[in-house]
């Protein structure tokens, strides 16, 4: 989504925070027991109190999530290592640039929510990619097994899908990269299946 961006972009120093508190349970106790995507796992004000004068926590940020559950993926523990053997085995599907090395952690929360130690502000590049979710979700039958997770709409396709895309796509005149393209049309997708 453009602009998406910027309404999520908030000044936050995770950095900072991290080294005073090493549990993200610490500050958002409620992702513990969270089974909805609805619920606020932002850290309640008194948490804050001790070292600031005043906390204004805003709101969480829409989501175009319908179903997550915070309190199932922690009682697993930490996945770094199941992400991680989907990169090794070429199972991952999406290109894995730079996470191998946030995927070397003990904190649950940093196998999915990535760079946090480093993070000065709170944007959506915290957030779990869709190929860190298919490692374990792996059923695609697109587009009705995104909607099992995803508000319907037109969101769900990639910004690249404009209407031209056939015709780009067809000419060649846009660069694809297989797994990308297996993130919405599964790991048995071939380009025959379509041409």
């Amino acid at each position: 989504m453009v602009g998406a961006a910027s309404a999520w972009a908030a000044p936050f120093s995770h950095k900072l925070h991290l080294k005073l508190k090493p549990e993200c349970v610490s500050c958002h106790a409620a992702a513990v027991d969270s089974t909805r995507v609805e619920d606020n796992i932002l850290p309640a004000e008194g948490v804050c109190l001790p070292c600031h004068k005043d906390a204004a926590i805003r709101k969480p940020a829409a989501t175009l999530l319908t179903r997550f559950d915070h309190k199932k993926h922690l009682s697993m523990g930490n996945l770094a290592p199941v992400i991680l053997s989907a990169i090794d085995t070429k199972a991952y599907l999406s290109t894995p640039g730079d996470i191998r090395r946030h995927l070397i952690t003990k904190n649950a929360c940093a196998a999915c929510h990535r760079g946090m130690e480093e993070s000065e502000e709170v944007t959506k590049a915290a957030l779990p990619q869709m190929a860190d979710c298919l490692t374990c979700h792996s059923k695609i039958d697109n587009p009705f097994s995104c909607e099992m997770c995803h508000v319907r709409g037109p969101h769900l396709k990639p910004a690249t899908h404009t209407p031209d895309y056939l015709d780009r796509h067809n000419s060649k005149k846009i660069p694809l990269d297989k797994p990308s393209c297996a993130v919405c049309h599964g790991r048995r997708f071939t380009c025959l299946g379509c041409h």
